[in-house]
C-alpha cells in the first residue's frame, strides 16, 4: 500500500479522494481547484472559501495523515516553493544534498523513485479512457507543448499522425492559437503539457478550447498546473531530478504508453497507414537501404 510520505498534498487528496466525505470532497474540490494557494490562507479563510467549517477543514487534514491543518499548510508552502523554482536554484538545492556517488546512480535512482510514485497515482480506467478518447476516429486530437514539453507534445503527434488522421500540432506561437481554436469542434481532444514554472497561454488555450466543449488531457508535474481545473483527465508524473532541470522521463513513458495502447485499438487502420507511409519513405528514399 503506497504510504503517506513523500506525496504532495494534491497526491494525497487524490488518493484518499473516495474516502472522504461529501463536505471533505467540496473542500478538496476547492482546494484542487487553485493549487496550493487556496490551502494557505487561514483554517478559517480556508474554511470560508470552501463553504465548510474549521472543523471539516482540520479533520481533512488528519485523514491526509498530517498532524493537523499547520502541518498541512507548511507542506503546501514547500510545495509552492518547489513549483517556483528556477533552474539555477534547483540545481544549487540539490548540490547542497548530493550524495557522494556518480551521477548516473543518482539520477537512476531519483527516476526510480518517480516510477514508483508516478504508477501509483495512475488509475487505469483513466487511463483507458483516454485511450478510448484518442482512438476515436469521430473526434480531431489537436497536441500543444510548452517552452520545455514541446518536444514531448512533438514526439507524441508525430506517433499519432502515424496512427490515425485528423491529429494536428498546434505550433509554438501562441498569438496563432486563437486561428487553431476557430476549427475545434464540440467532442475533439486537447492534450496538453505543462509542468512547473506553468505557462500563462496554456491556461488560455485550455480556455478557451473548453469553451467549445473540447475534452482536454493534460500532462503536468506532481503539484499540477493550474489547466488542471479545465481538464477532463489529467496524468500527474514525478519530474524531481538531480539536476538544474526537470525529468520528462514519467511523462514519456505514459505518453509512449498511451501511443501503443492507440496503436492496439485501431490496428487495422494503422497498418494500413503504415505501409502507405513507408512506400513514401522508399519514393524519397529518406532512410538507408542495405539490401
Amino acid at each position: 500500500m503506497e504510504t503517506a510520505q513523500g506525496l504532495t498534498v494534491a497526491e494525497r487528496i487524490r488518493g484518499k479522494f473516495e474516502r472522504l466525505t461529501r463536505a471533505e470532497r467540496q473542500l478538496a474540490n476547492a482546494m484542487l481547484a487553485n493549487y496550493p494557494v487556496s490551502g494557505l490562507g487561514s483554517i478559517t479563510a480556508v474554511a470560508a472559501a470552501s463553504g465548510v467549517s474549521t472543523p471539516t477543514v482540520a479533520r481533512m487534514a488528519k485523514k491526509l495523515d498530517f498532524g493537523g491543518f499547520p502541518e498541512l499548510q507548511a507542506q503546501l508552502r514547500s510545495e509552492l516553493k518547489a513549483t517556483i523554482s528556477n533552474p539555477i536554484a534547483k540545481h544549487d538545492r540539490w548540490a547542497e544534498n548530493a550524495p557522494d556517488t556518480h551521477i548516473l546512480n543518482r539520477f537512476a535512482d531519483a527516476v526510480m523513485e518517480n516510477m514508483r510514485q508516478t504508477l501509483a497515482q495512475i488509475n487505469p480506467d483513466a487511463f483507458n479512457a483516454v485511450a478510448a478518447l484518442l482512438s476515436d476516429h469521430d473526434r480531431s486530437v489537436h497536441v500543444v507543448g510548452g517552452r520545455i514539453t514541446r518536444s514531448l507534445a512533438d514526439y507524441f503527434f508525430t506517433h499519432m499522425q502515424v496512427i490515425r488522421n485528423g491529429v494536428t500540432q498546434i505550433a509554438s506561437n501562441s498569438n496563432t492559437w486563437p486561428h487553431y481554436v476557430l476549427n475545434m469542434k464540440a467532442g475533439d481532444v486537447l492534450v496538453a503539457f505543462d509542468i512547473r514554472r506553468y505557462e500563462h497561454d496554456i491556461v488560455r488555450l485550455a480556455e478557451m478550447a473548453r469553451s467549445k466543449d473540447v475534452t482536454l488531457v493534460l500532462f503536468t508535474d506532481q503539484w499540477g498546473s493550474p489547466t488542471a481545473k479545465h481538464a477532463t483527465h489529467s496524468f500527474h508524473s514525478r519530474i524531481e531530478a538531480p539536476s538544474a532541470w526537470d525529468s520528462s522521463v514519467m511523462i514519456l513513458f505514459i505518453v509512449e504508453a498511451l501511443i501503443a495502447a492507440v496503436q492496439t485499438a485501431t490496428w487495422e487502420e494503422t497498418r494500413d497507414r503504415m505501409n502507405a507511409l513507408e512506400a513514401l519513405f522508399d519514393r524519397t528514399k529518406l532512410f538507408r537501404k542495405f539490401i
